[in-house]
């Protein structure tokens, strides 16, 4: 059991500490998804970690406790919204990465629903209380949002960032109508796949053209050359 006032850590750290490849691509988990530490990642590794080990296990066992225990585990990620079936076969739980868990976190969703400017500011108003899901606060940035969960974060109706003519509600939806905007131009610049596919028939169909001038050159070289050897003679 060990000691109450000692508790065992709930993640596991990397076996290595000072691999770059490792290193960089934490590095760049801190900044998209506003991380304080490291440890973050390595909580929701360990996560992951856990559901990859059970998932091994039932692959491998063919017991009636096993088919209980892998309906369980499905039906447990489905609520996280983590797989989008609940009769999905326990080897596809393999696919799974370290992003598709940490986008279920609180401070990923508060920022995608457009609840705040920044992921940094997600996490801000999470911590400072201001945040609600399914009618109760929580105030853990880390904490995994159910299925069911994910259209009901709001704002505190205490909280002055429930209403709408607050200054920094005000900035907050000024900020993600540009953003819509700017989306909206972007989709509107990518070429659409028929446009693009005639385009590279129709280079194709030059490069043959280029190819077959080029044999027409040729052949009249030869002809050319030909005729004037015969004159010669």
């Amino acid at each position: 059991m060990g000691s109450p006032r000692r508790p065992r850590k709930k993640y596991e750290t990397p076996e290595h500490p000072w691999r770059k490849e490792r290193i960089e691509s934490e590095k760049v988990l801190v900044d998209d998804y506003g991380l304080v530490n490291k440890k973050e990642i390595y909580k929701m590794d360990s996560r992951l970690r856990s559901y990859f080990r059970q998932a091994r296990s039932l692959i491998s066992s063919t017991s009636l406790q096993s088919k209980k225990e892998e309906k369980q585990l499905l039906e447990k990620l489905y609520k996280y919204n983590l797989i989008q079936d609940k009769n999905t076969k326990v080897e596809n739980v393999l696919n799974l990465k370290l992003k598709d868990v940490m986008d279920r976190r609180l401070q990923t969703l508060v920022y995608k629903n457009g609840l705040a400017k920044t992921i940094k500011q997600a996490r801000q108003f999470i911590v400072h209380g201001h945040i609600f899901v399914n009618g109760r606060k929580v105030a853990v940035p880390s904490y995994l949002v159910l299925r069911d969960e994910e259209n009901k974060i709001n704002y505190d109706t205490v909280s002055g960032l429930s209403d709408p003519e607050n200054q920094e509600r005000a900035k907050i939806l000024g900020f993600m109508e540009k953003k819509k905007q700017i989306a909206e131009a972007e989709i509107k610049k990518e070429p659409k796949k028929d446009e693009t596919a005639g385009h590279k028939e129709h280079k194709k169909e030059t490069n043959k053209e280029r190819l077959w001038k080029n044999k027409e050159k040729k052949t009249v070289r030869k002809v050319i050359k030909k005729e004037t050897k015969k004159e010669e003679k």
